[in-house]
């Protein structure tokens, strides 16, 4: 089993308090229908933190406090915590992707990723998340890991949508490669 990211509780310290979202189901699209582009000021990515795991005979970081690699090694153990086996190791093999965004308006929103693999040439997949009547600054997280990396190769491009009542693409950002 690959690591699992708890959900956030309320955190409280003396003179302060936090609280941290629970992101909702991640749903698999059949297909990835085109929508609309109007870009809309009020909603923004302002970050994209993407993480590329593999075996340890590919990237020669075994874990262990490689000099400058150290958040590498922390991202590595962090991502396989929980594997026992080989077979769970494998299975956290992929892609890890988190979409740091932005809505300075309250609505239902939808974020979709849209990518392509190495081994299904120009087929876009795509996944969504929804948050309806949201505000504020959010972090979504998505995994193309276990049979589907395993199956259909690392991912080759990339692009990150947020959408407006299913309908309208509001604000996205994409990898270098997508075309």
């Amino acid at each position: 089993m690959c690591a699992v990211l708890l959900p956030w509780a309320l955190v409280t310290f003396p003179g302060l308090s936090a609280r941290a979202e629970v992101q909702p189901p991640i749903r698999l699209l059949a297909k990835a229908d085109a929508l609309p582009l109007a870009l809309d000021p009020a909603f923004e990515f302002r970050k994209v933190k993407s993480y590329f795991l593999e075996s340890v005979l590919t990237t020669g970081i075994k874990g262990g406090g490689t000099e400058g690699a150290e958040s590498i090694t922390f991202e590595r153990r962090h991502l396989l915590y929980g594997a026992i086996t080989g077979s769970d190791t494998r299975d956290c093999y992929g892609n890890y992707y988190t979409f740091f965004w932005r809505a300075k308006r309250s609505a239902d929103l939808t974020v979709r990723l849209e990518y392509r693999q190495q081994k299904t040439g120009g087929m876009v997949q795509a996944r969504e998340v929804d948050y309806p009547a949201t505000h504020g600054s959010h972090a979504t997280r998505f995994t193309i890991n276990g049979d589907d990396y395993i199956e259909q190769g690392r991912v080759s491009a990339w692009r990150v949508l947020l959408v407006e009542n299913h309908r309208t693409i509001v604000a996205l950002s994409q990898s270098y490669l997508w075309r």
